[in-house]
Parts: C-alpha cells; sequence; structure tokens
C-alpha cells in the first residue's frame, strides 16, 4: 500500500518502504540460522525496526488525511499491527506469506480453465489430478513417472489397499526404480 502512495507522499511513503525493507534485510541475514537463532536475531536486530516504525504509523495517522494514499496505508496497516509482529516470537513463521502465495499461484491461475473442463465430472477428474501432482511435487516424486508407475500396477493391486499408491505414501525409490513392462 506504500508504495501506492509515492507520488502522493514520497517523504512518509519512502520513510515506511525503507523500514519495512530493513525487517527484509534482517530476514536475509537470518536466512541460514535455526529457529532459535532467527528468533533471537529477529528480537535483537527488527524489533526495535518494528517499535520506531509502530510509533512512526501512530504519529503520521494523526497528521495526514484519512482519505489520502498514505492514510489509507497507515489505516490498513495498523489494525493489523499486532499480528503482523507474530513472526518476531516464532523462528518458524516467515515474515510474509510469499511462499504459499506462490505455491497456490498455479491454482489461482487454473480458477478460469477448470470452468471449461466440459463436465462436472471432468472438472471432478482434473481436480484430481492436480492434486496428485501437487503431492508428487511435495514429496520430491516425478509426477509422470508416478502415473506411469501407478497405471502399470492399479489394473492388479489390492483395492483395499489402493491408498499406498498415493504419491505421500509410495516410496519414491520405487518410482525411481521403476521399469515399465517393455523396457525389462
Amino acid at each position: 500500500m506504500f508504495e501506492k502512495a509515492l507520488d502522493n507522499d514520497n517523504k512518509r511513503a519512502k520513510h515506511a518502504l525503507t523500514e519495512i525493507q530493513k525487517l527484509y534485510d534482517i530476514e536475509r541475514e537470518a536466512k541460514d540460522l535455526t529457529a532459535d537463532e532467527r528468533k533471537e536475531l529477529r528480537l535483537e536486530k527488527a524489533l526495535p525496526v518494528i517499535n520506531d516504525l509502530g510509533k512512526w504509523l501512530h504519529a503520521q495517522r494523526q497528521q495526514v488525511l484519512p482519505s489520502s494514499p498514505i492514510g489509507r496505508a497507515i489505516a490498513y496497516i495498523t489494525p493489523l499491527w499486532e499480528s503482523l509482529q507474530n513472526y518476531l516470537y516464532d523462528g518458524n513463521l516467515q515474515i510474509d506469506n510469499n511462499l504459499i502465495e506462490n505455491c497456490i499461484r498455479p491454482i489461482a491461475l487454473g480458477r478460469k480453465n477448470y470452468l471449461f473442463a466440459g463436465s462436472h465430472d471432468g472438472a471432478k477428474r482434473s481436480a484430481m489430478f492436480y492434486s496428485f501432482f501437487a503431492c508428487c511435487k511435495l514429496n520430491n516424486i516425478n509426477p509422470g513417472k508416478w502415473l506411469e508407475y501407478v497405471l502399470e500396477y492399479i489394473a492388479d493391486y489390492p483395492a483395499n489397499n489402493i491408498h499406498e499408491l498415493l504419491p505421500n505414501n509410495i516410496d519414491p525409490a520405487k518410482i525411481e526404480n521403476f521399469k515399465k513392462f517393455y523396457e525389462v
């Protein structure tokens, strides 16, 4: 939101963005640390930056028009301020949600395409394959090889154990060492 305020109130917006950038610099420094070390570094270096930024935002809120871009940016961040600080106290948390945003982006981009699956059943099948392939990715399994493996064995597999073929239940070594019947 502060980027949108650069044209309207460059000095204030730049100050806020500079302070936020300091927090990201600290995160780059903490990247290779353990969760406990990251927490300690954040409390030592990021907490003072956040405290100063919070005081500055509170003071600026009294001086800007609420309907101005900088006023809207400050009004947006104010009710979230306490939640924004949670990452300081847990080294396992990220400063932002960029990782999950990047993970779900393909799903969000594909939503329009799902409207044209041909039928409700076609949409269900597409959703199943997206889920299977996402599970493969999470388990470091090549989706193409997994699918070949499953198609090779599913016909003779016991129905009550079919869950064993799911990407999160299968041994990745089985997939990597799999040779199709016509390759043997």
